[in-house]
């Protein structure tokens, strides 16, 4: 039986939502071994004179705890 935790992880990106997520896991990858999903729980974006300057994502990383 496998335990599973979950953390939760705020990341952004000046591209995409998409960018800002692959940007969170490559990050959190780094200390947190056997990333098994990620949920993206919330999506937001900055604006600056009617442009989108920023695209944030709070994302929840599940992993397998050894």
């Amino acid at each position: 039986m496998a335990v599973l935790k979950v953390i939760e992880i705020l990341s952004n990106s000046e591209k995409s939502w998409e960018e800002a997520t692959r940007k969170a896991v490559k990050h959190a990858s780094k200390s947190v071994k056997n990333i098994r999903s990620v949920y993206v729980q919330e999506q937001s974006a900055s604006v600056l004179d009617g442009e989108v300057t920023e695209f944030r994502v709070n994302l929840k990383i599940t992993f397998e705890v050894n």
